[in-house]
């Protein structure tokens, strides 16, 4: 079997974001059943509004012309890694619109998170995902990663001052989506009757 896609979000477009340090280690993290590719969310314009007609209605809408890159991206992947700052207890709205801009791209697909912030290591965003990713018809994997207070845990270079308990739990996480997204890719091989 080749390589499964493993799409890597960046989900923060704020200046001076710390997701990019968040991303190159999680990338090293990944081993070969994986080919990465990291999305930064930050290189893309995402619009203000929404579609008129939700995704979910119409899944393929016309998209803005700075976003289409982004679609197609998402939509070659088979599982995702979803990295996420908490902000006031959530995650950023930069995301939110990358997701509701998207409905197939989800559908039937794996999911996993890394959250970093201060006290909670982004559990709170991560619980939000969830809840939206499974409207979607996606599967959130049990296990992530989170960094609580993240700017004493890695030094001045971006690598961890203590690796060994992170590099677990990427790994369990990154175990679940492999058997997860495995067997997503042959259910969604199989045709649905209606």
């Amino acid at each position: 079997m080749s390589a499964l896609k493993l799409a890597i979000i960046i989900g923060s477009v704020r200046d001076g974001r710390f997701g990019p340090v968040v991303a190159d280690w999680f990338a090293a993290q990944v081993d070969d059943r994986f080919d990465v590719d990291v999305i930064d969310l930050a290189e893309f314009d995402l619009p203000a509004e929404l579609p008129a007609v939700p995704p979910a209605m119409d899944p393929d809408p016309a998209r803005p012309s700075g976003m289409v890159a982004l679609s197609d991206r998402l939509a070659a992947a088979d599982a995702y890694v979803v990295l996420t700052p908490e902000y006031n207890r959530s995650y950023p709205s930069a995301l939110k619109t990358a997701i509701d801009w998207h409905f197939t791209q989800w559908d039937r697909k794996t999911i996993g998170f890394v959250g970093y912030s201060g006290g909670t290591g982004g559990v709170l965003a991560i619980e939000h995902l969830r809840q939206v990713f499974n409207e979607l018809n996606a599967h959130t994997v049990r296990d992530y990663v989170s960094f609580p207070r993240y700017y004493l845990l890695f030094d001045e270079g971006g690598r961890l001052r203590e690796p060994e308990g992170f590099e677990a739990a990427a790994k369990a996480m990154l175990d679940q989506l492999f058997w997860w997204a495995t067997a997503l890719a042959g259910a969604r091989s199989v045709a649905v009757s209606a």
